[in-house]
């Protein structure tokens, strides 16, 4: 429960100017999780999300992405549910197939599409595969190393 929440939180921050914990708690509810606000304070410190300003000056809440696109293995809670849910990656050509547990897809093509991976283009999760587009296939290679070796 609380990794599918936390995915939920991710996904909603990445589509959504959030400013505040009371509005992120009500979407939360709204997707049908039960939140309540000190849950969600707990969930935002340990994804150790960050407020930022938009160009209006507007603080919201965004995914701190670790320098090194996650590189470092203090990457908190995105590096946790990586390894939660990965199975195993493989190139072919410039698409790279991504397998994890069953339903846990979705929440780690977050943690790939946070990672910020140089050459990944977009990913499409399903129950438990995830696609990525990747620019070339000597890229697609590379990020199949380093997806592997992130989960060692």
């Amino acid at each position: 429960m609380k990794t599918s929440r936390q995915t939920k939180i991710l996904d909603i921050i990445k589509k959504n100017k959030v400013s505040t914990q009371k509005e992120l708690t009500r979407l939360l509810v709204k997707e049908g999780y039960e939140a309540k606000q000190p849950t969600v304070s707990r969930d935002i410190t340990e994804l150790g999300l960050i407020k930022i300003k938009d160009k209006d000056g507007r603080m919201y809440y965004a995914a701190a992405t670790p320098e090194g696109n996650l590189k470092k293995e203090d990457s908190g809670s995105f590096l946790r549910v990586f390894r939660e849910g990965f199975v195993n990656a493989e190139a072919a050509s410039n698409i790279l197939v991504v397998k994890t547990k069953a339903g846990m897809a979705m929440a780690v093509a977050a943690c790939i599409d946070a990672m910020d991976i140089e050459g990944i283009i977009g990913s499409i999760a399903g129950d438990d595969t995830i696609m990525c587009a990747v620019k070339t296939a000597e890229l697609a290679k590379e990020v199949e190393s380093y997806l592997l070796n992130i989960n060692v």
